[in-house]
């Protein structure tokens, strides 16, 4: 696997960080600024919705410019806003910074997947993108956990720091693995990239996408009150549970990238989410078991998180076919689905909460999975064009 895949990953796990580790910061930053935890929590909630929104029109603004170059500026933009972050005076320039910072992760990620696929042969896709996304699933495991701890030791201002200094290595790195490209192929008119909202080819699998991540969110979002309200573990023991489900998560996103290379996306797809319902109905039987639900938690990891390379993979192949001229966007949007699908899972679970017996947002869980198996069988999969064994050229991306 060539090096700048790794190097990509790198700048995954820094973008992973900072996406997750607001999350343990939240109360320390509240009281800095003098804010309710409510508020604070603003920065979790307009982080997500500034990808999902934001990904798929700077995606498309800036599909003529050099994948090369708009990556190194992106990783620079990305490294910028932490270090503004960390610096920053007042919530409202945070909530600015993390803004900015979200929509350069999203269309990061998505040209990222685009460039990782064309380093390898197509018959590799798979697993190169595999590589990349397992930035973001390591920094689950290792990156917020540490994060925390930094912040909770000294001050929340010291994992954006942290995290600045990680994406300047992540950029010196780009700058040197990522092969220079000469000329970029000529991309169509915004509303031609925007025009893949209306594809028939192309929307099912955002579909899909959406479910399966939903499917896991509608009941990931409320495993801390589940852990504690019904296994009646403390503190350690849900930080441990969270570990174990971010272990599983990097076992399925290797598994995932090479169970697409050799089977393709319908029948790993078919794995992943009849493996998201079976493991979240499982909670029903395990929740109240400190070590089955720990087994529990790390086979859901890995069948949900087999999903984004999967996925991500599939739409760029079949986007290379039916919109060469925005395959960038393409990416770009599925990104935003993965976001759009974390919230709406989260959203469809909350719902479905009866008072502390979180157990009831398997119901949504399942639902939403049995809905992606559906769509999943109902697609046509033959629209899907064969692997080319070529070596795909980056300018081409």
């Amino acid at each position: 696997m060539p090096a700048a895949v790794f190097s990509l990953a790198f700048a995954a796990f820094a973008i992973g960080t900072t996406e997750f580790v607001i999350v343990g910061l939240l109360p320390d930053i509240a009281r800095a600024f003098g804010i309710s935890v409510s508020t604070a929590g603003l920065l979790v909630s307009f982080y997500a919705l500034a990808i999902t929104v934001g990904t798929p029109v700077v995606s498309a603004l800036t599909a003529r410019l050099p994948r090369r170059a708009l990556l190194l500026a992106l990783m620079t933009l990305f490294t910028l806003c932490n270090l503004a972050a960390g610096l920053s005076s007042s919530f409202p320039a945070l909530l600015a910074i993390r803004i900015v910072m979200a929509v350069s992760h999203g269309v990061f990620f998505g040209l990222g997947t685009t460039v990782a696929m064309a380093l390898v042969p197509t018959q590799k896709s798979g697993r190169a993108v595999a590589i990349m996304v397992s930035g973001l699933t390591v920094a689950m495991v290792t990156g917020v956990p540490g994060g925390t701890w930094l912040g909770d030791l000294m001050s929340w201002r010291l994992p954006f720091l942290v995290v600045a200094a990680m994406g300047a290595l992540a950029s010196i790195g780009l700058w040197r693995l990522l092969p220079v490209v000469a000329a970029q192929r000529s991309a169509g008119t915004i509303l031609s990239q925007l025009a893949l909202l209306k594809d028939h080819t192309l929307m099912p699998l955002y579909a899909i996408t959406a479910l399966g991540m939903g499917a896991t969110f509608a009941v990931f979002t409320y495993l801390s009150p589940l852990l504690v309200h019904t296994t009646g573990f403390g503190s350690k023991g849900v930080t441990l549970g969270l570990m174990v489900f971010g272990l599983g998560s990097v076992v399925g996103t290797s598994g995932g990238g090479r169970l697409s290379d050799r089977y393709g996306p319908k029948l790993s797809m078919n794995i992943a989410l009849a493996g998201i319902a079976a493991s979240v109905a499982a909670l029903w039987l395990t929740a109240q078991h400190p070590v089955l639900v720990l087994v529990n938690l790390f086979v859901w990891g890995a069948f949900a998180f087999a999903v984004p390379p999967i996925m991500q993979a599939t739409v760029v192949l079949v986007a290379r076919h039916v919109a060469p001229e925005a395959v960038g966007t393409a990416a770009g949007l599925n990104v935003a689905t993965f976001n759009l699908g974390i919230s709406g899972g989260s959203f469809l679970g909350g719902l479905t909460l009866a008072g502390v017996n979180v157990l009831t947002t398997v119901y949504a869980g399942v639902a939403l999975a049995v809905v992606g198996i559906a769509v999943v069988a109902t697609y046509r999969w033959s629209e899907r064009p064969a692997a080319a064994p070529a070596r795909n050229a980056l300018g081409r991306c």
